[in-house]
């Protein structure tokens, strides 16, 4: 089921613009919402999850209103804000059975069945009866997304998901990530770059309440694949090179530093063309170098 953002604005009361004219169309599968902190990702999370009003702009999920008719909306909708909280003396298996009868599954057996299945889904039956203040964090991210996809919900929406998770942990929370968008469309707002290049085909990069590019993601990575040029540098020259060229990222390797610049030609200086990835487009974006009309030949 598509979702359509048109010039959707919010201005806080402190001037605060988090988002200005946004428009966007989110197609069925996984989506990602790429921008740093502060970039006005939570805000759209929240308004398009009913949970905050805009100033302006229409947003459809199909063909129904978000912002008008948030009670069937609701029931389509599954949400996992950035903080998720959890009452810690009670069990996960008696936290989803609450949630599913918030959610209209009145029936002992069929709720049982449900529950279940979900558990089982987010890797979390073998610990059912173990109280929720004890599970790691990644434990409690999974059992958010368990109770996300109660009632079978057509639009998902993960809002910073794996931050602070291990890299073991990433890889499961990827796993069940990639398993529940075949079906649906799934958002994942994150500022973690390998998370929308491991699991979206589709993507959009926003900053500063500004959309600054959309689209597939590896036509826009292949758009800047050409323009990425790298060499080492002493890290007393950094400066220099920073003067000299479009520097857009930095970054120790084996005790060395590695600097990537944005060119349409070759720099000179040593440079040797690189394979751009999504995080040279983001950076590259972010910085103001890379637009959405720039295209490798």
């Amino acid at each position: 089921m598509e979702l359509r953002i048109r010039n959707l604005s919010k201005t806080y009361a402190n001037g605060v613009v988090a988002l200005d004219n946004i428009s966007l169309t989110i197609p069925a599968g996984m989506f990602g919402l790429l921008g740093p902190n502060g970039a006005g990702k939570s805000t759209l999370m929240r308004t398009l999850a009913t949970l905050q009003e805009c100033d302006s702009g229409s947003v459809f999920l199909g063909e129904l209103d978000v912002l008008d008719e948030k009670d069937e909306i609701r029931r389509l909708l599954g949400y996992l804000p950035q903080d998720f909280g959890v009452y810690p003396k009670v069990t996960a298996y008696e936290m989803l059975d609450h949630f599913a009868v918030l959610k209209g599954l009145s029936g002992r057996g069929r709720r049982r069945e449900v529950v279940d299945g979900l558990l089982q889904q987010t890797n979390l039956f073998d610990v059912r009866h173990q109280k929720l203040g004890t599970f790691s964090g990644g434990m409690r991210q999974r059992f958010g997304i368990a109770q996300a996809l109660l009632g079978d919900p057509k639009l998902i929406i993960v809002d910073e998901p794996t931050a602070g998770l291990d890299p073991q942990e990433r890889v499961r929370f990827h796993n069940l990530l990639s398993d529940i968008g075949d079906d649906r469309t799934v958002i994942l707002s994150t500022h973690i770059v390998s998370d929308v290049a491991d699991l979206c085909a589709n993507m959009a990069i926003i900053n500063k309440g500004h959309l600054l590019l959309t689209g597939r993601t590896q036509e826009l990575i292949d758009d800047v694949s050409c323009k990425i040029w790298a060499r080492f540098v002493d890290k007393k020259d950094l400066q220099q090179f920073q003067t000299r060229h479009a520097v857009i990222s930095t970054r120790l390797l084996s005790g060395r530093t590695l600097i990537h610049v944005y060119s349409d030609d070759d720099p000179g200086d040593g440079f040797e063309e690189a394979i751009g990835d999504l995080e040279d487009l983001y950076f590259a974006t972010i910085a103001g170098r890379h637009h959405a009309a720039d295209r490798c030949d």
